[in-house]
Formats: structure tokens, C-alpha cells, sequence
């Protein structure tokens, strides 16, 4: 009967083990994590089972923070905790924080990566402004768009405000604003944003835990 190219012998010559004989061997066979992990101690493979000689030299980017910051997640509405790890006033690392009742200090992959979203080049840092019927993109102080935002929400307001119905009814509401939240919004925040769109008259406010 044929057993393929290599014989029995075939699957072992890609590790080294064909040749080796006595101690040798058994020597060999017991650096595999699979051998280590069912004769040590490390029975679930997450520890001294699953390293290398050269990961015992490593050293995690969070053992050189001079803080940690608690965040969470920005993504969906699960709200998963997150440790956001800072050295010199920078952010190397975010994991997930283990005394969240939440998350219990998982993350998902898109979690995991969120670190992204605050060191990648393609992230923007200025405010960036296209005036109608501009081709181009100008950068604006933050001052500055702060109050062009605050007078087009006025304008807004004052173009679809609405004193009375057809009736003669009071209404002093304005249908030129609306408000939708998104999952990243804490209960503090949306109880912030429904007093101020309904100070401002507003009618249309939502939140959608999803977004």
C-alpha cells in the first residue's frame, strides 16, 4: 500500500525530526507548543505553551505608558470599555478594560483596531471647509467654524419657525432643525442634546443606536 511521497516518514522531514534519535528526539518533540501544552501546566495553550524564545524578549506598548485613559469603543451600540494607553501625551495602545460589566474586556476586531482612528495618516486634524460652488478645500480655525455653525443653526431656526397653525393654534416650534444620536452617546449626552433642540423649538429629535 502506498502512503505518498516520503512514506510514514514524510510529514516529519519539514520539522527536523527525521534523523534524530534518543534524547535527541524526545528533546525535539517536547519544543512543540502542542507537547508543551499537554504536559505542562499551560493546559489552555495561553501562556508558556504558546511562546517562542523570541516573544519571551518582547515587551507590550503598554508597559512603557505614563497613563491610561478610560474610553469606549465608537463603534456600535454595545459600548464595549475601552483602556486607551498614553506616552507622552500620545496614544500607543487601546485594549479593552477588563472591569467593564459590558464587555468584560473584550473587544471585537474592529474594536481592537480603533487605535487606527487616532494614529492613521489618513485621519484629519484641522477643519476642513468647501464654500458653495468652491472647487477646493480651505482649513478654518475652530473658533471660527464653531461660529459659522452656530449662525446657520439660528438661520435655520428662524426660516422654519412656526408661530401658530392654520388654526390659529400656538405651536413656537421650528421644523428647520432635527436631531438624530448615534450609539456613541451615553445617556448624559442625549439627555444634553433633548434640551437643547427643545429649547431651540425643535421637534424632530431621534437617536439611532446603530449608527
Amino acid at each position: 500500500m502506498s502512503v505518498g511521497a516520503g512514506g510514514f516518514l514524510g510529514p516529519f522531514r519539514g520539522i527536523g525530526l527525521v534523523g534524530e534519535r534518543g534524547p535527541r528526539m524526545w528533546e525535539r518533540l517536547g519544543q512543540w507548543p502542542v507537547v508543551r501544552q499537554l504536559t505542562g501546566h499551560d493546559r489552555l495553550g495561553r501562556g508558556a505553551a504558546a511562546q517562542s524564545p523570541s516573544h519571551v524578549g518582547l515587551r507590550p506598548r503598554t508597559a512603557d505608558a505614563d497613563r491610561v485613559a478610560g474610553s469606549v469603543c465608537p463603534y456600535c451600540a454595545v459600548g464595549c470599555a475601552q483602556k486607551a494607553y498614553v506616552r507622552d501625551e500620545k496614544i500607543v495602545q487601546i485594549e479593552g478594560d477588563p472591569d467593564s460589566p459590558i464587555s468584560r474586556g473584550r473587544l471585537c476586531p474592529k474594536g481592537s483596531a480603533s487605535l487606527q482612528l487616532v494614529t492613521g495618516p489618513q485621519r484629519l486634524d484641522k477643519v476642513r471647509y468647501r464654500a458653495p460652488y468652491a472647487t477646493e478645500w480651505t482649513d478654518l480655525d475652530l473658533h471660527e467654524a464653531m461660529e459659522m455653525i452656530a449662525d446657520r443653526v439660528v438661520a435655520a431656526r428662524e426660516r422654519g419657525w412656526q408661530d401658530v397653525d392654520g388654526k390659529g393654534r400656538r405651536l413656537n416650534r421650528t421644523v428647520g432643525l432635527a436631531a438624530l444620536g448615534g450609539a456613541t452617546l451615553d445617556n448624559e449626552e442625549n439627555y444634553l442634546l433633548k434640551k437643547l433642540f427643545t429649547a431651540m423649538g425643535a421637534i424632530q429629535i431621534e437617536n439611532q443606536a446603530r449608527i
